[in-house]
């Protein structure tokens, strides 16, 4: 009698395990389309003025994710605090002039300054370096700095290429920043052959419209910052090269040497301390309460310029009430007295539009550890339909990132999960290594995959349409799908936060670092 109890012992708690992750998913129902309607006219509205990172707007937003966690009895994230704030900086440029021989320029007429590297400072120049367009390419045979020594000199350089080599690059920063004739990649071989700055005589003067004196906000203090940077018309080129050009075809002309002549600049830069925050909620798992999963979606948007307002309700609005949604049916299931296994981190994080802030900001300053997170399950998009998609499943889709990647469970759990709920088509389009679009890049999921944690991104594929512009509006959105992909995304959690095992690790992301 006792051997046959022992037989049985493993069915039995296999049994029990399935009965629990089926306990939960029971909950799905709080999923619907009038609680997700109700929080994304929240957090979609005009009183949240587009939620851009380190504004009054994002502030606002956070404090209602913040009050929607607390109404459901989730438990802080990072200590006693739902909120994890992290540093953001903008910068101020106050005074700015150009003289050459004595000859005062005017801003926006005939300079301005990089405000990402310029520093506070009066600059005094009796020559300068002219260094052609200032490439350096060993594969084309190029080296403009060839015979020129400008160690702790102003070098003059003009933009673009003499043989038509692209300025701009495809493939996104990594791949503007490479070419050798883009600002970014000049900017760097002046650096390192020891210049004082670089000023880079640009066509685009006079500007038709003013630049900012503003700068964008940034994450980190830049290491680039007092590099001396300007643009500069071809009139002050023609001052500091004593030459009567009308283009910079002509100026391209003068010989690659030092120019004596007078040149100050100068710059007051101001720093303004911001701040901006994740909003992080948690339910205590139950025995396997030291391991996490995570759920994840961005709350911030483009903000507002003037009077038009960014609302961003499918970018990241959708998202971001998704998971908030499935944090209200894990509450009700935990009040129920149906807890999951493993704590389960609700995370709506900001500053993504900025260059993924404040996942980047997690997940090197994470209050939980990554080695005991599972698996990070992040929806960006999913309340709109991909307007270029033709095939009949349009309204019963959602795309699926990083299934094949990391973890060999991922797509076994996330197909059978969908096939228990939804059974909505999991598209892998976008996991092609040959995505031109980089998708497995642009959202909040990859800072958990470069630390190894096992990742989904869920997303509609809306590129066109609204993207990115003011009309992203909550009437635009596809409620019923939406409620859809949600409780697919639910089902999943459900199955990773009670399995046995954590995911396995199996699968080398093996990808570029971006």
């Amino acid at each position: 009698m006792k051997k046959i109890i022992w037989l049985f012992l493993p069915l039995i708690s296999s049994m029990t395990l399935a009965q629990k992750g089926d306990e939960l998913t029971k909950f799905s129902n709080v999923i619907n389309q009038e609680g997700l309607k109700a929080k994304l006219s929240v957090i979609a509205s005009a009183e949240m003025e587009g939620r851009e990172t380190a504004s009054p707007g994002q502030k606002k937003a956070a404090a209602y994710i913040e009050s929607e966690f607390k109404r459901m009895g989730l438990k802080p994230g990072n200590g006693n605090s739902y909120q994890q704030v992290y540093p953001v900086y903008q910068d101020n440029l106050t005074e700015k002039s150009i003289t050459v021989n004595g000859t005062s320029f005017e801003w926006d007429k005939d300079f301005t300054y990089s405000l990402q590297t310029i520093s506070t400072g009066k600059w005094n120049y009796d020559d300068l370096v002219f260094a052609g367009y200032g490439i350096v390419d060993d594969a084309k045979g190029i080296n403009d700095y060839a015979g020129l020594d400008v160690k702790g000199k102003l070098v003059l350089i003009l933009e673009g290429s003499s043989t038509g080599m692209p300025t701009m690059g495809q493939g996104g920063n990594r791949a503007f920043n490479a070419n050798p004739a883009s600002p970014m990649a000049k900017m760097n071989i002046a650096k390192s052959k020891g210049a004082a700055g670089l000023l880079i005589v640009s066509a685009n003067f006079p500007r038709k419209m003013s630049t900012e004196t503003k700068s964008n906000m940034y994450l980190k203090k830049n290491d680039a910052a007092g590099f001396l940077m300007a643009n500069v018309s071809t009139k002050i080129a023609n001052a500091i090269l004593k030459s009567t050009a009308a283009s910079i075809s002509e100026l391209s002309t003068k010989s690659k040497n030092t120019y004596i002549t007078a040149i100050t600049l100068m710059a007051t830069k101001t720093t303004e301390n911001l701040e901006s925050s994740n909003v992080i909620a948690m339910l205590p798992g139950t025995d396997k309460k030291d391991e996490y999963l995570f759920l994840t979606g961005h709350y911030d948007h483009l903000g507002k310029r003037g009077n038009v307002i960014w609302y961003g309700a499918d970018d990241d609005g959708s998202g971001t009430v998704g998971v908030m949604q499935m944090a209200e049916a894990f509450a009700a299931a935990a009040k129920a007295g149906k807890k999951p296994r493993r704590t389960i981190v609700f995370m709506t994080v900001s500053g993504e539009e900025k260059g993924l802030w404040g996942s980047q900001y997690y997940s090197e300053h994470p209050i939980f550890p990554l080695e005991k997170t599972t698996a990070d399950l992040n929806t960006d998009m999913i309340g709109r339909v991909d307007t270029e998609r033709t095939t009949a499943d349009s309204l019963n889709y959602i795309y699926v990132i990083g299934h094949d990647k990391l973890s060999s469970d991922l797509p076994i759990i996330n197909e059978a999960a969908n096939k228990k709920s939804s059974n909505i088509t999991l598209d892998y389009k976008y996991d092609d290594p040959n995505d031109k679009n980089m998708i497995y890049y642009r959202s909040d999921h990859y800072n958990f995959a470069r630390k190894g944690v096992p990742v989904l991104f869920f997303y509609d594929g809306m590129l066109l349409a609204d993207y990115h512009k003011p009309t992203d509006t909550i009437e635009k959105i596809n409620f019923e799908l939406m409620e859809k992909r949600t409780k697919m995304v639910y089902f999943t959690a459900c199955e990773i936060a009670n399995r046995d095992e954590m995911l396995k690790r199996d699968i080398p992301l093996n990808m570029p670092n971006r």
